[in-house]
């Protein structure tokens, strides 16, 4: 069965440098009161006292209203003020000056007076959007399931996590369980924090996965010294539980981008097909990359599983302490 593959782990490391800050969406929400006056709300991601240098820029025809007023909170920078647009804003076009020199996204939000919403994310590669007069469902399911294959990519520990089990777990059925368990799990709560009816703070929670991470690395090692642990006797049973905890995760990632109010079942819907989705590009990847290193003979099959556990190990273990550290600090 599948076992371990090197380029995964040099991406793990490589991208361990980029989950930082910066790669956290930005979020711009347009709220229409009359046909020419809308309140604006502005959330950028921050790093200690330091916010991305992203704005929101409205077209000529608009004005300031209302000065903006600042607060900082949950690691970004929100700004609030209000716009007069004597042309209104329908068909006009919005950019986010200076996303295109990031590594992030943004969300945007625009509420009409009539109740329609329209969501859009907008990349550095399209740092501009048009705000329509009549949005439709198509839009917002295809932003939040690219947000979804988007997180879960660029959720290094999940991934992290995923692969540390499709290394320890054997046989066919038994890794379709597994991964069958932890999607259930992480569906649950991501659906019950999403939707209020669990709280739980997401710092520990962070925690607590990078410690999942640690655990699943021992268990490899000792796997592999002829000692199995849980994980080898009841996979799916660990994944479940574990799942749990990602999904506290997963509703955390949700939480600093939003739902629109009067979508959110259909957003949080499509948001989870995209986080499978991702995980499964993910799982299909290792395994492809897995039989080709099989079909490599002088592949040191062995010592390069003990080595990747170390690795993953070393990871995690230093996430653990750095996460704790910071709620503890």
């Amino acid at each position: 069965m599948i076992r371990t593959c090197f380029f995964i782990v040099l991406y793990v490391l490589q991208a361990g440098q980029a989950w930082a800050h910066e790669m956290r969406p930005g979020y711009l929400e347009i709220t229409e009161v009359t046909p020419t006056n809308y309140s604006v709300l502005w959330k950028v991601p921050m790093r200690g006292d330091m916010r991305l240098q992203l704005d929101p820029q409205f077209p000529e025809s608009c004005s300031v209203a209302l000065p903006p007023s600042a607060r900082s909170a949950g690691g970004a920078l929100i700004t609030s003020w209000a716009v007069n647009c004597e042309q209104g804003l329908t068909d006009q076009r919005i950019t986010i000056k200076g996303l295109e020199n990031t590594l992030t996204d943004v969300l945007a939000r625009v509420q009409h007076l009539d109740g329609t919403v329209q969501t859009t994310r907008v990349t550095p590669g399209e740092p501009a959007f048009v705000v329509s007069a009549s949005p439709g469902g198509l839009e917002l399911a295809a932003t939040y399931l690219w947000l979804g294959v988007e997180h879960i990519l660029l959720g290094v520990d999940h991934l992290l996590f995923v692969f540390a089990l499709l290394v320890i777990v054997d046989g066919v059925r038994r890794l379709v369980w597994t991964v069958t368990a932890f999607t259930l799990a992480h569906s649950f709560t991501l659906a019950a924090a999403t939707l209020g009816y669990v709280h739980v703070p997401q710092q520990p929670v962070e925690a607590i996965i990078a410690l999942s991470i640690l655990f699943l690395a021992t268990e490899i090692v000792h796997s592999r010294r002829g000692r199995p642990g849980y994980v080898e006797r009841w996979p799916w049973v660990v994944a479940f539980i574990f799942g749990l905890l990602h999904g506290f995760g997963f509703a955390g990632a949700l939480a600093e981008v939003g739902l629109p109010e009067h979508a959110i079942p259909f957003a949080l819907v499509f948001f989870n097909i995209g986080v499978e989705l991702g995980q499964l590009a993910f799982i299909a990847a290792v395994l492809v990359s897995g039989w080709l290193i099989h079909r490599i003979k002088a592949f040191p099959l062995r010592p390069a599983e003990i080595m990747t556990s170390y690795v993953i190990g070393g990871i995690a273990a230093y996430w653990t302490i750095d996460r704790v550290f910071s709620f503890w600090a």
